[in-house]
């Protein structure tokens, strides 16, 4: 399956949702005060929340006057414009190689799954891949990322439960660069920001990455579980404020309506997000595409 039906297929319970609403509203409702009124009331229960909602609807409100729209098409059009420009000016990444993909993000978000079809897609781009087991907090955290390192035939560099995680990554870093590994993907603990210790370990981490391997490009990748809607907003705050965030994997978007916050979070955060998680499988993961996520959102 190619990725832009991946996405559209995950989209498809935000899509009902987002576009079921707004066509409702726009084809009885006549282009005045109070359809942009409604109009607002509509992408905030879209999770788009409320600010980035507020500031949409009046440029749109702006646009339609300036432009002289009168015609429900006509501001669906401006819509989407609009929508479309948060992702033209949100930064682009491209991953260079050799990298190092550290994972960070609270628990049940589906870190651990996310590395397992991470491990999957870059070998599927004929790159070499060691995961560290980098979670050795919480029970059987290893274990379940060893399973994915034998389901997706993948090096994987662990410790003992209790071990130091610095260490765990010292090691993976060691392996890497012997074996000359294009991407290391680290697993670390789910944390929450009232954590103060395992937050200071994020940093730990980091501070080992860079040391010992320089020459490698050093993403962080915080996994959110779109399913939560406006919560992820906080999620990204509060890691902020520990660590460097270079992007955003989203995982479940296949599983809920609420896939609006990616515009949420492009308004508020200007961080790009990576990959998307698109279904159960191994392969259900795709590159984020803004083009094709606004195309199919309308």
């Amino acid at each position: 399956m190619g990725i832009f039906k991946k996405i559209g297929n995950a989209l498809k319970k935000t899509k009902d949702a987002f576009t079921r609403k707004i066509d409702e509203l726009l084809s009885h409702g006549e282009i005045d005060d109070e359809l942009f009124d409604d109009l607002t009331d509509i992408l905030i229960s879209c999770d788009i929340g409320v600010k980035a909602s507020v500031e949409i609807v009046e440029n749109l409100r702006d646009e339609a006057h300036d432009r002289k729209v009168r015609s429900a098409e006509g501001v669906k059009a401006l819509l989407k414009e609009i929508i479309a420009g948060y992702f033209e000016d949100a930064p682009k990444l491209t991953i260079e190689y050799p990298a190092i993909i550290t994972i960070i993000g609270v628990n049940g978000v589906g870190k651990t799954t996310t590395i397992g079809k991470l491990a999957n897609y870059f070998k599927s781009q004929k790159k070499t891949v060691t995961l560290v087991a980098g979670d050795t907090f919480r029970a059987a955290a290893s274990s379940q990322l060893n399973e994915w390192a034998g389901r997706t035939k993948t090096r994987i560099i662990k410790h003992a439960e209790g071990a130091d995680a610095g260490a765990v990554v010292y090691d993976g870093i060691a392996s890497a660069k012997a074996n000359k590994t294009d991407v290391l993907i680290v697993d670390t603990a789910g944390r929450l920001h009232t954590k103060v210790n395992l937050m200071a370990e994020l940093k730990k981490i980091e501070k080992i990455e860079e040391r010992e391997y320089p020459e490698a490009h050093q993403y962080n990748f915080i996994v959110l579980d779109a399913t939560t809607g406006q919560n992820a907003l906080s999620q990204i705050n509060a890691f902020a404020e520990y660590a460097k965030i270079d992007g955003i994997i989203l995982t479940k978007l296949d599983g809920t309506a609420k896939g609006g916050v990616i515009i949420a979070i492009e308004k508020e955060y200007k961080l790009p997000v990576v990959f998307v998680g698109t279904g159960e499988g191994m392969d259900d993961i795709a590159e984020f595409s803004p083009k094709e996520f606004v195309e199919e959102l309308f």
